[in-house]
């Protein structure tokens, strides 16, 4: 039973709770009206970029259609300068093709 429960704290370690999250983020940001593709490249940036805080208050926002600009406006009601920052960066990056 401790090696089951040491192999689990080990393999969260090494994925990393962003790394984690990443399919919810890629999913709120596919609900909230987002394209398959931007969803997942701007996940990849946000996961990276944001606490599990942060990301749990973002995903409160899926379930809604909006274009791209409607959802990063949504993020800036949420009153979080740095997760609307990553969210502009992200969007602008994913959305032109230059997130590498």
């Amino acid at each position: 039973m401790f090696k089951l429960a040491s192999c689990a704290v080990l393999l969260l370690a090494t994925c990393g709770p962003s790394k984690l999250a990443y399919g919810q983020v890629k999913g709120a940001l596919t609900d909230a009206g987002l394209s398959d593709q931007t969803a997942g490249c701007m996940a990849t940036r946000m996961t990276d970029k944001l606490s599990l805080k942060q990301l749990i208050k973002l995903k409160k926002l899926k379930g809604a259609n909006r274009s791209l600009p409607e959802f990063v406006e949504a993020v800036g009601k949420e009153g979080d300068a740095e997760a609307l920052q990553v969210t502009v960066s992200s969007a602008a990056l994913c959305a032109s093709g230059l997130a590498g």
